[in-house]
């Protein structure tokens, strides 16, 4: 398996607990918006240790971009990465991911599973075909919300937002249901791209089965 290993050209935090990762980009090292690839940290006792990040940034950019959510309870590459500084190494492995975009639909994430679809908005958007396409975003409270600003902008009032945790005024409340998804998407007779956590998948699966969503019109990911 090639590995490439890439410097850090930035670092920042873009909500409270996550992180915009800019790298060099290696000659020839391609990917297709929403896929991801296994990143290890080259520093003793790390560069064994992988965990999967997907893309955020476009294909055609000469820097790669990674937009991740990191967990400092958790002893892994994603806690550590909140160490790192400006020119510490990554080491990128194969490119892989089940993401494509196959047309408009509505797309539905939880959490960190917003970022198989931030790259694909964001070509979308660098082609002039955001069309009528619909993202509905599933998280805990509004500081939760990944590029809030950067979404709102690219689909007004075809970004749909929804608060488990939280009243917020001009935001839904609670979790996703049937209903939800019937009021919000605008027909079911189109795509639907999933990803997040593995229980939001299933129930989320069930309700378009409940739908009567054709199972090859859906297209998913699970994190």
């Amino acid at each position: 398996m090639k590995q490439h290993i890439v410097k850090i050209k930035s670092i920042d935090k873009i909500t409270h607990d996550v992180l915009k990762i800019v790298t060099e980009k290696p000659k020839k090292y391609l990917f297709t918006p929403g896929q991801a690839t296994d990143i290890s940290i080259k520093k003793e006792g790390w560069s064994d240790k992988e965990n999967p990040f997907t893309f955020t940034g476009l294909p055609e950019n000469n820097y790669l971009e990674f937009t991740i959510k990191t967990y400092p309870s958790h002893k892994n590459v994603t806690n550590e990465l909140l160490h790192l500084k400006i020119n510490d190494e990554l080491i990128l492995h194969e490119v892989y991911g089940a993401i494509s975009y196959k047309g408009e639909g509505v797309f539905i994430a939880g959490g960190a599973g917003i970022t198989p679809f931030i790259s694909i908005f964001r070509d979308l958007h660098s082609k002039n075909e955001i069309g009528n396409n619909k993202l509905i975003f599933a998280n805990k409270t509004k500081n939760d919300i990944i590029l809030e600003e950067e979404f709102a902008a690219l689909l007004g009032i075809n970004f749909i937002n929804i608060l488990s945790d939280e009243n917020v005024e001009g935001y839904a409340k609670g979790q996703i249901t049937k209903d939800f998804i019937q009021a919000n998407s605008g027909g079911t007779n189109q795509f639907f791209y999933l990803c997040g956590p593995p229980p939001m998948m299933e129930a989320i699966e069930k309700q378009l089965a409940d739908l009567h969503v054709d199972k090859k019109s859906i297209v998913k990911e699970e994190f």
